[in-house]
């Protein structure tokens, strides 16, 4: 939120730099992003002088121009050629000295030395529009006689610089939404700090009913969506464009002036914090306010000239016949003032804010407004804003006032009680601060005392105050105030060591793998757990149905928590296709979320939904590119296997208690899965299939591996990874030529040799396979090498032929295997 320096001087007291002003908001927990100044003239004029025209000569070689010889008020005379019409000996003019920056929107022009038509001209005598006050291009600026040369432009104009403060208000602080919200803030800091200072909110003492002649009936029939609403009409307006210091003021916080009514309801907003809508009299029909909610399906044309179709949960303002505006949210195109609006009704109200962001969150909208209602405005400042927006309209577009406020509110909002104690307070602040101290600061942040001893006090919080409604609230709000950087370091700590825990154990690990990926090439990245559900159209294995999804999504595109790393991996792989660097290596650490319908137990409200931890592997293009010493060389997906088997080596993953199944998973054109024989899955990891690929508009292959960290976690428990000497006994290969069915994969068969003997046999390789002519119809051979190793012994013959004979024999009894 923009605030400006001048306009927040108008309701505190103070003589700080705007630099300051930013530094004590900071520091009071309005986080400002930048400091920007705003000038009422851009270039602020700086440059240009007031000058004299000594002289003024018909140009030799131009039929236009003149030269002129001009005093600055700063010694010599300088020569200027000008081709103004009207220039002429004797006149005070406007002149941009050698170096000075004349915009032209958001062109720049910088006057240096130059020759026009072969006589040197050293400077520029300028028309209004050249320097920016004014719109006049048929002459030269002429100024009285009583204007003094050498008098900086800038002076004689009266240039101001006012200051933009960027304010980054967090969703609790609904009451600094506004510049008297955020001086209430700065009055508290000052008062603490000993500035003489007061803070002081422009009367309305002046509101009166002028007459009862355009009186507006009102029924609110959903209080609980609207707990107040207040409203009066205004007669005999004149909608025109609004004075200077008006528009001056919108257009130093980044606001398009629009029309003097317009300019007053955004002008009460930012300075006041309270929303308001301003209706054409003559288009509530029937003489009537009627706040309700309409039918699912009503089909309504918003401001901005789109039809939108309402639900039953959508608050609207209506006349006595049709909707007229979205309450809190957006007008309807045919509601707002024009230029031939005559009569007026001011609307001043408070919205439920759980209301409000629903409709703006179902509508896709958010406005000056809906951000302020979702937040919670003050519920008992809406009748001073309606009547300080009154007096404004009457000095602006004339009228007056024609009717009785009309204040519908059933059920006040009262201020908060907040029962506070010293002691626990200044425990909970960490330093020990007077008494006195304390309360000052409550006050000065308009908490009332009601009742106070030397231990306790009972403080009324302003309804305003949303974020403050319990005691530790209180000590916050002190400690912003007094400030957190008062409170000194203690001279020792007190702590206490906790053994690792599994949290611990997981951090550990994770740091390890990722130093490891990065060692190899890849990059660490991280997505957002909010996806988009039209990722998971049409796929079985991660369900529509399974999604966790959002009640109040910031968007389409983030409406569902990610069931899978995968499509955020896609996402990060097209941005990068797309800046010409498509040979990628990701990894991610995340959660992923699903919901089982089944699962669901009325008494454990999270029974149906599941969190787990995943790390996701991502490569695609090359893995070797434009090098010298050796050619192209595309990624694969044995290449992405080897970094899965690694990483499980590394964390113990126990191999002979491991099962490799082809997988079923749809998000591959071909995969593997890896599994528990407790049928638990550990990893998944294959090439993309090309539906996900066309979807996201790849063109290389992409292979995908996801490793379930919270299963492999679970079974690497009692796992130990232990460094060991070389081993002193020599290791012995045996090569198997197996003729086998077709349907038999590699991983069945390192399966079955390791049931077999997981002691001896330390690791299976397929180093051939062949199909085709001299086998038998649905045969196929595999060349196998088994490595053998006793870490006590040198094998003999004896002991190392038994072990192939028993896994030969499994292997024709479990997958019909024959020796060749």
């Amino acid at each position: 939120m923009n605030i400006s320096y001048k306009w927040l001087k108008e309701y505190v007291d103070f003589d700080l730099s705007p630099k300051e002003v930013a530094d004590v908001l900071t520091s009071v927990g309005l986080e400002v992003d930048a400091v920007e100044e705003v000038q009422s003239i851009k270039g602020g004029l700086e440059g240009l002088v007031i000058a004299k025209v000594l002289t003024c000569e018909p140009h030799p070689n131009s039929d236009h121009m003149h030269v002129t010889t001009v005093d600055l008020g700063n010694g010599e005379p300088v020569q200027i050629v000008c081709g103004a019409p009207n220039v002429a000996a004797g006149q005070k003019v406007v002149v941009a000295t050698l170096g000075t920056k004349l915009y032209d929107g958001d062109e720049c022009i910088t006057i240096k030395k130059a020759k026009l038509r072969g006589v040197e001209s050293i400077g520029m005598i300028c028309a209004e529009d050249e320097i920016g006050i004014g719109t006049d291009h048929s002459g030269i600026i002429v100024l009285p006689e009583d204007a003094v040369v050498g008098t900086p432009a800038k002076n004689y104009y009266h240039v101001e610089s006012d200051y933009v403060i960027e304010i980054d208000i967090t969703p609790n602080r609904a009451d600094a939404c506004s510049h008297y919200g955020v001086a209430r803030d700065l009055y508290a800091w000052l008062v603490q700090n000993g500035y003489k200072t007061s803070l002081h909110k422009p009367s309305v003492d002046a509101f009166k009913i002028d007459n009862h002649d355009l009186p507006i009936s009102l029924e609110v029939l959903n209080t609980d969506a609207c707990p107040r609403y207040s409203g009066l009409t205004v007669k005999g307006v004149t909608v025109k464009e609004s004075p200077d210091w008006l528009k001056a003021k919108l257009e130093t916080i980044g606001l398009r002036p629009i029309n003097n009514i317009v300019d007053i309801t955004n002008y009460i907003l930012y300075a006041y914090g309270q929303p308001m809508h301003c209706f054409d009299v003559e288009k509530i029909k029937g003489g009537k306010i009627v706040v309700r909610t309409v039918d699912n399906g009503t089909k309504f044309i918003t401001l901005d000239g789109i039809e939108r179709t309402l639900s039953d949960k959508d608050l609207m303002i209506c006349n006595a016949e049709e909707p007229m505006c979205i309450g809190g949210v957006f007008g309807g195109l045919d509601s707002g003032t024009t230029e031939t609006t005559k009569d007026v009704f001011l609307e001043s109200a408070y919205f439920h804010p759980t209301w409000i962001r629903k409709t703006a969150r179902r509508h896709g909208l958010s406005t000056d407004s809906s951000f302020r209602f979702e937040r919670g405005v003050d519920p008992n400042g809406n009748i001073y804003a309606l009547k300080a927006a009154a007096l404004l309209v009457k000095e602006l577009a004339g009228g007056t006032i024609s009717m009785e406020i009309t204040d519908s509110y059933p059920k006040p909002i009262n201020d908060f009680i907040v029962d506070f104690n010293f002691k626990r307070a200044k425990s909970l602040i960490g330093k020990e601060i007077s008494n006195e101290t304390i309360k000052s600061i409550v006050k000065s942040l308009e908490m009332k005392i009601l009742e106070e001893n030397d231990e306790d006090m009972k403080l009324l919080v302003p309804a305003y105050r949303v974020d403050v409604q319990r005691e530790c609230d209180v000590v916050e709000d002190i400690l912003r105030i007094y400030g957190y950087n008062n409170v000194e370091l203690p001279a020792s700590m007190k702590m206490c060591l906790s053994i690792e825990g599994e949290e611990d154990k997981s951090q550990r690990l994770q740091n390890i793998v990722s130093e490891r990926l990065i060692g190899c090439g890849f990059n660490e990245i991280l997505n957002n757990s909010l996806t988009g559900a039209v990722y998971y159209e049409n796929l079985k294995t991660f369900s529509p149905e399974h999604l966790v999804k959002v009640m109040n999504p910031l968007s389409a595109d983030l409406n569902v928590m990610r069931e899978t790393l995968l499509f955020g991996g896609m996402e990060s792989v097209v941005r990068n296709a797309n800046h010409k660097n498509p040979d990628l290596k990701f990894f991610e650490f995340g959660n992923c979320y699903s919901f089982d319908k089944s699962k669901h137990n009325p008494a454990e409200t999270l029974s149906s939904y599941t969190e787990e931890y995943h790390l996701g592997l991502w490569l695609t293009g090359k893995r070797v590119s434009n090098s010298w010493a050796h050619p192209d060389e595309t990624m694969t997906v044995y290449e992405l296997k080897a970094y899965i088997m690694n990483i499980f080596t590394m964390l113990g993953v126990n191999f002979g208690n491991v099962v490799f199944e082809e997988s079923t998973n749809d998000i591959y054109t071909t995969g593997l899965a890896i599994k528990q024989r407790n049928g638990n899955l550990l990893a998944e990891f294959g090439i993309v299939s090309k539906d996900i690929q066309k979807k996201f508009d790849v063109d290389n292959d992409v292979f995908y591996g996801d490793i379930n960290w919270t299963h492999t976690l679970y079974a690497i428990k009692n796992a130990k990874v232990e460094f060991k000497e070389l081993q002193k006994f020599p290791a012995v290969k045996r090569d198997l030529a197996l003729l086998i069915n077709k349907d038999v994969r590699f991983a069945d068969i390192e399966r079955v040799a390791y049931q077999t003997d997981h002691k001896l046999l330390k690791e299976i390789e397929l180093f051939d396979v062949y199909e085709g002519k001299n086998l038998l119809p649905g045969k196929k051979s595999y060349a196998v090498s088994f490595w053998l190793q006793d870490e006590n012994a040198t094998l003999n013959d004896k002991v190392i032929d038994k072990v192939m004979q028993k896994i030969v024999d499994n292997l024709k009894k479990q997958l019909e295997a024959t020796l060749r």
